[in-house]
């Protein structure tokens, strides 16, 4: 395809704006991808963002956006309990998908999705592309050299605190600015883990590949929140510790809490019987080399919020345009979320829980 890629922005909320619309809007894309529509279900806020942005068209349903011709990718950036049924949506009418994290919440729908697009010829390319960062290739081809010996065990996590309560996009006065948080502390798709752990999973599998069980402790340490004046009732896990087992005596905790961290940022620490990774550094050598970056996040998109997820879209446009297939694949994407559905069946259950899929080889 030589024309830029029509891209539709699945919700305007807080990723949407900070990681689509903000980044895709800028002259240097332009030959590559274009605005093509925005839908929010907020009466008035897909309106807003397509004025501010200089969308062409602005939806408030997810159909009309689907049925616009100009659109010829999403990114969905809507909350996560509804990804799976939007990714089916947008593969029955022929269109691209970016997924934001997480794709599904299950592998048995991640499967649906990947098979659906299978077979209508649909490119999927499922955000956090952790391992698109070159120091974490570094991480993995080092460690798979033997630079730490056999790999023992590592430790991976985040603690997601307040932060979606106090958010710039939650806490204005206008309609792009006020975006309710409720859903991150509501069943189905809140919580941590889903939420910040996955980049920690997705860097973790990235460099060690496939995990082959999980042991999990859940539950719910803050039954309430406080969001501009009122109360929000949490009723999803926010405090989860796993025990993923990696094969060959090999382990990992790894954590979604609100509070506390061990690890360094979203970066796992990782021990061997020669030496360690801890966060960037692997025995001591920094593995991040001058002028590093995603692919295309260069100039202004380095200085930018969430260009993280604009580099996940740029993955997708490639795909689409030049035949280019990302690393940020559905399958690691389907690996990390069967890690999550496992480890709160585990919680319920008591039990450790075989996983059945894999990382890409």
């Amino acid at each position: 395809m030589s024309n830029p890629i029509g891209v539709g922005v699945v919700g305007a909320g807080a990723i949407g704006i900070r990681g689509a619309l903000s980044h895709l809007s800028l002259p240097d894309v332009q030959d590559r991808a274009r605005l093509a529509a925005v839908c929010d279900p907020v009466p008035g806020r897909a309106q807003a963002a397509a004025e501010k942005f200089g969308v062409p068209s602005a939806y408030e349903d997810y159909e009309s956006l689907l049925a616009d011709p100009d659109v010829d990718a999403v990114t969905i950036g809507s909350p996560i309990g509804i990804h799976y049924e939007q990714g089916v949506a947008a593969i029955e009418t022929g269109k691209h998908i970016h997924f934001n994290k997480t794709m599904a919440m299950t592998a048995d729908e991640c499967d649906d999705l990947i098979a659906r697009a299978e077979k209508k010829g649909v490119r999927l390319v499922a955000s956090p592309g952790m391992m698109l960062w070159p120091y974490n290739q570094r991480i993995r081809d080092r460690i798979r050299e033997g630079a730490i010996g056999q790999v023992i065990w590592a430790v991976a996590g985040a603690a997601v605190s307040d932060y979606h309560l106090t958010e710039e996009f939650r806490t204005g006065d206008d309609i792009l600015t006020d975006v309710d948080p409720t859903w991150y502390f509501r069943k189905p798709a809140g919580g941590p883990l889903w939420d910040v752990t996955v980049y920690c999973l997705h860097g973790l599998t990235g460099i060690l590949g496939s995990a082959k069980r999980v042991t999990a402790l859940s539950g719910l340490a803050l039954k309430q929140r406080e969001y501009r004046g009122r109360t929000i009732e949490c009723d999803m896990d926010d405090s989860t510790f796993m025990l993923l087992d990696f094969g060959s005596s090999a382990f990992a905790t790894v954590y979604g809490t609100v509070s506390g961290d061990v690890a360094v940022g979203f970066h796992p620490s990782i021990f061997g019987t020669d030496g360690s990774v801890v966060g960037t550094e692997l025995n001591g050598e920094s593995m991040v080399r001058e002028g590093d970056h995603m692919p295309h996040v260069v100039g202004q998109h380095a200085e930018m919020l969430e260009s993280h997820v604009f580099e996940d879209m740029m993955q997708l446009v490639d795909w689409v345009r030049d035949g280019t297939p990302s690393i940020a694949t559905a399958e690691h994407a389907r690996h990390v979320i069967e890690i999550i559905e496992a480890a709160y069946r585990s919680a319920e259950t008591g039990e450790t829980q075989e996983l059945r899929t894999a990382m890409p080889e």
